[in-house]
């Protein structure tokens, strides 16, 4: 989901331009299901590829889309992909609390984990391929493992450190991060329950089933030289947030387990843990997305919100 506060003017105004012509409106309800490039476009239409080219390059500006250059019989193609699935505009004018201002964000890249224990089946894909051998969890800790894409275990947990730069008298009011991830079975299969629990600080925040494990469509993000038969290709967008009132998956109140539970004085940096428990009833495994495989453009996101 692309979430815009009325905040964020350039970025509203980009987006709201973007929606306003019924051509690009038209662009989007093509890319719903699948990626098209731009002469597949003009001829869905029944408009010159001049016209599309200049309406996908709007989209792609204000971050709606994606596109890519694929080789092509002459040459190449730039090939389109929706981003988002849903657009939240919140018009509120902010008075102070998550207001701009008052937001730390900073985004970990998947493979700058600084521990993990984890059990097989295992394995890590970075931009230029698959991390040999599989199935061997000494090779979490090669060098290799920071340009990671896509890393998956059966069970166990990798371990995150984020620096919290925040102004000398802050007090945090809400902690959230957010990532794209899912199961982790043979092949692929959309009914493999997991449950995947997360730790901020060694403190457990919250345990989420996961449904399944997604391969049946190309993610919106894999290259070209991405394996599509029988191979996970994406997940979904999750997102855990904790503040004084308790601890929500997705905006929906889980625990109560809050802030006081985790956080300590002048503390400078978090922990983030995520994994699969020894003892979990389902131990389906994960598999965790970078921003450049999967549906969704980002790491390990973490967002906080201070006064």
């Amino acid at each position: 989901m692309l979430e815009l506060t009325i905040d964020e003017s350039d970025a509203l105004i980009k987006v709201a331009h973007a929606l306003s012509s019924k051509v690009r409106i038209d662009i989007l309800k093509l890319l719903n299901t699948k990626k098209m490039n731009i002469n597949e476009i003009a001829e869905q239409l029944n408009l010159p590829v001049s016209t599309i080219a200049l309406n996908i390059r709007v989209l792609e500006t204000a971050g709606i889309i994606y596109t890519e250059l694929l080789p092509a019989t002459r040459g190449t193609m730039k090939v389109c992909s929706r981003v988002f699935e849903d657009i939240h505009m919140d018009l509120k004018m902010s008075t102070g609390y998550g207001h701009k201002e008052n937001m730390y964000q900073l985004e970990m890249p998947i493979g700058h984990y600084f521990d993990a224990n984890i059990s097989p089946t295992c394995g890590i894909i970075t931009k230029n391929g698959v991390l040999d051998p599989l199935d061997e969890p000494a090779l979490f800790y090669h060098p290799e493992r920071m340009n990671a894409q896509l890393i998956w275990f059966r069970k166990g947990y990798i371990d995150y450190r984020f620096p919290l730069q925040l102004p000398p008298n802050a007090k945090i009011q809400s902690v959230q991060f957010s990532m794209e991830l899912c199961s982790e079975a043979p092949h692929y299969d959309h009914n493999w329950p997991s449950d995947i629990t997360i730790w901020i600080n060694d403190t457990e925040i919250c345990t989420w089933t996961c449904p399944g494990d997604f391969g049946e469509r190309k993610g919106k993000l894999n290259p070209v030289w991405f394996p599509t038969e029988g191979h996970t290709q994406y997940g979904l967008l999750k997102t855990w947030k904790i503040n004084e009132e308790g601890s929500f998956l997705d905006e929906i109140l889980v625990s109560q387990t809050s802030l006081k539970d985790v956080l300590v004085d002048k503390q400078k940096h978090l922990n983030f843990r995520i994994g699969i428990k020894s003892d979990a009833p389902n131990i389906g495994g994960i598999n965790l997305f970078g921003n450049q495989l999967g549906d969704y453009p980002q790491n390990i996101l973490m967002r906080v919100i201070y006064s």
